[in-house]
């Protein structure tokens, strides 16, 4: 596995695990906490989880995955928007700590940009990080000029900025991942597999056949091709958290890159950045 390291110098996994859309469904939870510990035991230790999942059932069920491994996992959750003034944003993070069981989370992020001036969110962050509730801070869903308010507001820490990317969504690649790697500063990628719609595409489909792998094996693997990506796909069941693990250590070469090029060509201009 890929070592990527954060500014603050911690060093986390290039793949971990996502849980949107975990947590919905009671019935479901059990399989959950399984597919989660089994991706711990395969050396995905980071785990991104967030209040907005299932109004906070997302959290529970990584507070039930981790228990009793609580140090050997790095735990990212989110603020949402709406929460984000100073004080909201100190509430948050207590709320998701009970959810997740834990006293201190690894990575805090703002959600996406809100209405709250950033100046409010980064005092909360501060306050959370001298009370130990937290050791780092980022952001999602940030775009260049998000990320240049940041800057302006005084933040002068933060670790990630959480988007949207896959071979069908590269739009960032244009000024927003040149920025972050200017910065230093990592991208965190969900939706790396487009949530299931590229195991169809033909040509993903293609370079997979010559690798004995399916499409989405082939999507993850160009997402984490750059060595500067934390990809977080979410997966239900044990085998699509082992398939996902060995999509890790695929390495496509140039030929095939060209192709999956063709297919989902690089913007040649700026663009709004995408969110799901």
């Amino acid at each position: 596995m890929d070592m990527i390291t954060l500014p603050a110098g911690d060093r986390v996994p290039s793949l971990g695990l996502g849980t949107w859309h975990m947590g919905a469904r009671t019935d479901n939870r059990a399989a959950e906490v399984r597919a989660l510990q089994h991706g711990v035991d395969l050396g995905m230790i980071l785990i991104d989880t967030a209040e907005m999942y299932a109004d906070g059932g997302a959290e529970e069920v990584t507070g039930a995955a981790i228990a009793g491994r609580r140090d050997a996992v790095f735990v990212v959750s989110k603020v949402l928007p709406h929460n984000a003034s100073r004080s909201g944003t100190v509430a948050a993070c207590e709320a998701s700590l009970r959810r997740l069981g834990i006293e201190t989370l690894d990575l805090y992020l703002l959600h996406w940009p809100g209405h709250h001036p950033l100046e409010e969110t980064l005092g909360g962050f501060e306050a959370l990080r001298a009370a130990g509730k937290i050791r780092h801070y980022g952001v999602s869903n940030f775009d260049p000029a998000d990320m240049a308010d940041l800057a302006a507001a005084g933040a002068t820490a933060c670790q990630t900025n959480q988007c949207l990317y896959n071979p069908s969504r590269r739009g960032i690649e244009f000024d927003l991942l040149p920025m972050m790697a200017q910065a230093g500063m990592p991208l965190m990628a969900y939706s790396p597999l487009e949530q299931g719609r590229l195991a169809d595409d033909p040509v993903l489909t293609e370079i997979g056949r010559g690798h004995g792998v399916d499409a989405l094996a082939v999507a993850l693997a160009w997402v984490l091709r750059r060595g500067d990506v934390i990809a977080i796909p979410k997966a239900s069941d044990l085998a699509h958290v082992a398939a996902n693990r060995a999509a890790a250590g695929l390495v496509l070469g140039d030929d095939e890159l060209a192709l999956i090029d063709a297919a989902f060509p690089p913007p040649e201009r700026a663009a709004p950045l995408e969110i799901l």
